[in-house]
């Protein structure tokens, strides 16, 4: 199996060998370390070919499982949902040092274009006193981050709406976050194929330049944050000074702007002036 992944290219292919092979059969990593010799039944046989055929188009593992981690969480995917990027987690370690909990009153989080709700259901399972709001597009991506906040114990404390970005909504979220599309429209057929061919469009065209959802975001934000709330963002590579100019030309000064698990800028956190 290994062979045959790195043969067609993979770039993982011990990892996602041994991912996909528990899958298969349903057990832990230390069941094949302790049983290496045992053979497979016909119907086991049958998935791992399967799962390896999905695998060797090009299908990220994540999707074939319909599932990824992050934040230390399992979260479900479907075909309207992103899938969640390690890089990402730094916006909710951004969120986490710059958030002051309100005195006399319960945080409030927002997070617009929430796909999985992976941002919005860490950020409420460290923040164990807050609400959240997650809003997007998407009703089929909605459904399956309401299973999210419902599996990870959490459904309680978050909530989830259709909407474009934060339209009608008003004040008083502590924490603004967002992951929106950014990827110009003409560059996403020159992404990996495991991007371009099987997370939404709709979660990775920012438009032409792919800033276009922060000119709504940035926009949005005084009528949407509390005083004192803080925005947290999620950006590509080379965009950091066109939203610089963009939040100050819409009045929000930047506290920092935090670099990804490869060092490139990719987190701007802002409020307002």
């Amino acid at each position: 199996m290994v062979e045959r992944l790195a043969q067609g290219g993979i770039e993982n292919p011990a990892l996602d060998a041994r991912l996909l092979l528990c899958a298969a059969l349903g057990v832990e990593d230390i069941a094949l370390i302790s049983a290496p010799e045992e053979k497979l039944s016909a119907e086991e046989r049958e998935t791992v070919e399967a799962y390896l055929q999905r695998r060797l188009t090009g299908e990220p593992v994540s999707r074939i499982l319909g599932r990824r981690e992050f934040w230390g969480l399992s979260f479900g995917l479907n075909e309207a949902t992103l899938d969640p990027r390690p890089d990402s987690e730094t916006l909710v370690e951004t969120a986490l040092r710059h958030f002051n909990l309100p005195q006399n009153e319960s945080p409030r989080v927002l997070d617009l274009g929430t796909g999985s709700g992976c941002l919005l259901l860490a950020l409420l399972y460290e923040l164990e006193s807050a609400w959240g709001l997650g809003t997007d597009r998407s009703e089929n991506a909605l459904g399956m981050a309401r299973q999210n906040a419902a599996a990870l114990g959490i459904g309680s404390r978050a909530a989830f709406a259709c909407a474009d970005w934060g339209a009608a909504l008003r004040g008083g979220f502590h924490l603004v976050v967002s992951n929106p599309p950014y990827i110009p429209g003409a560059d996403i057929e020159g992404l990996q194929r495991e991007v371009r061919a099987h997370d939404p469009r709709a979660a990775l065209d920012g438009g032409l330049d792919g800033l276009d959802p922060y000119r709504i975001l940035f926009a949005q934000f005084d009528g949407l944050a509390s005083d004192g709330g803080i925005g947290v963002f999620e950006f590509g590579a080379g965009q950091e000074d066109a939203l610089f100019a963009l939040a100050r030309e819409a009045g929000l000064r930047v506290i920092e702007t935090a670099c990804d698990l490869g060092g490139k800028p990719r987190i701007l956190a802002v409020c307002k002036v």
